[in-house]
């Protein structure tokens, strides 16, 4: 093994200027040096000497101490390092990510229990949706204003590009809480389940982009299973269904829009569906009070607190708080992972929903029903997958 020391750098470490100190460091080095020969360092014209493997001078101590003067470690005997703090950061982040799930379906599952036993006492789905709104933008206020989250920095053009996925999100919200009024939980998402077909479909006719065979067919299973379920469905109704539907509809334009107006923007995924909420509320307020109205919210809030009591203000308020942190945690999520994962995630979501509101609402399920969902979903998985 040979090393090599630079001139310039051996001056700028100990600014050798004094010959005697020069014989020493030589002497020293030889000493030092038992696998090695003495360096000629007096040479002037023979400063550089090769090196099989790069060396880094790690420290200098004094010459008059009984330490080395130099400590000098090959390159590779680092290169460990690096590498466990890689394994150790990748772990981080798939706890992180791991939380972020069951924190999403979590949320997702206590806002549907308390969204149903809302409807189910207080049957006006415009205020229903209308109230979940602002309370979330009314969270992310305090939120801006107390410093616990950073404000975002917007423009007129950002609020622009917003405004049509903000009008996409108000449709979808307000159509899956009229479908969930009318029908079961669990219904409701099953049909929801079926959203890749809209997806699919909706950018093959409007936006002309074609799919690899693969996708085309994983839509067999998810409009089949959405029919079959549809069809056993014992408490079948016309407007749940169609409600579901619009549903769907409605956020596939969602986030197509989100995609086309949104890029370059440097807005978190939290802010991002704090903004989003914000304008759904300005946008969805006039239509609730138009369609529903303050008597029939009056009449009707008398009515379920004479009812239920006063735990029916709590079922209101949880609805309303779970429904912002479900849908800020999925956006957090989404910040973190690759749209394939998330869309795994969210088919996962559905089946948790599915499961416990059968359990909580001991809805009745017949075998075929049931089959009819588990096809759905694992239509939905497998586009997932196609579209890899």
């Amino acid at each position: 093994m040979s090393f090599s020391f630079k001139q310039s750098g051996l001056a700028t470490c100990m600014n050798v200027t004094n010959s005697g100190f020069h014989k020493r460091l030589i002497s020293t080095i030889c000493s030092r040096s038992s696998f090695s020969p003495c360096l000629n360092l007096q040479n002037p014209e023979r400063r550089n000497l090769s090196v099989s493997k790069p060396l880094h001078i790690s420290s200098i101590e004094k010459i008059n101490e009984k330490k080395p003067v130099f400590e000098c470690k090959a390159f590779e005997a680092d290169k460990s390092q690096p590498i466990e703090v890689e394994v150790k950061s990748e772990a981080a982040k798939r706890l992180k990510i791991g939380i972020y799930f069951a924190t999403w379906w979590a949320l997702n599952v206590v806002f549907n229990i308390y969204n149903k036993k809302v409807l189910n006492a207080y049957p006006y789905p415009w205020l229903t949706s209308t109230l979940s709104l602002a309370c979330g933008s009314l969270m992310m206020l305090i939120s801006w204003a107390t410093r616990i989250a950073e404000t975002p920095k917007t423009d007129f053009e950002f609020w622009k590009t917003l405004f049509p996925v903000a009008v996409a999100h108000t449709i979808g919200h307000v159509a899956a809480t009229v479908s969930m009024s009318k029908v079961a939980v669990s219904f409701t998402h099953i049909i929801k389940s079926g959203e890749p077909a809209f997806s699919v479909l909706v950018s093959r006719f409007l936006l002309g982009e074609t799919f690899p065979p693969s996708v085309y067919l994983s839509l067999v299973p998810i409009i089949g299973g959405c029919a079959l379920a549809a069809v056993t469905e014992l408490n079948f109704n016309m407007t749940g269904f169609m409600g579901a539907m619009i549903s769907n509809f409605a956020f596939v334009l969602r986030n197509i829009f989100s995609k086309k107006g949104m890029k370059g923007k440097s807005v978190s995924g939290m802010n991002y569906y704090a903004c989003l909420s914000l304008l759904s509320l300005l946008i969805l307020t006039p239509f609730a009070v138009a369609i529903e109205g303050p008597q029939l919210w009056a009449a009707g809030w008398q009515k379920a607190l004479s009812e239920i009591g006063p735990q029916f203000i709590w079922w209101v308020a949880a609805q309303s708080i779970f429904y912002h942190l479900y849908n800020q945690v999925s956006y957090m999520s989404l910040d973190e992972i690759s749209p394939l994962t998330f869309s795994v995630g969210n088919t996962m979501k559905r089946i948790s929903v599915i499961v416990s509101s059968i359990i909580i609402f001991h809805t009745p399920v017949q075998p075929i029903n049931a089959l009819g969902a588990a096809i759905a979903i694992l239509g939905t998985f497998l586009y997932s997958q196609a579209k890899a």
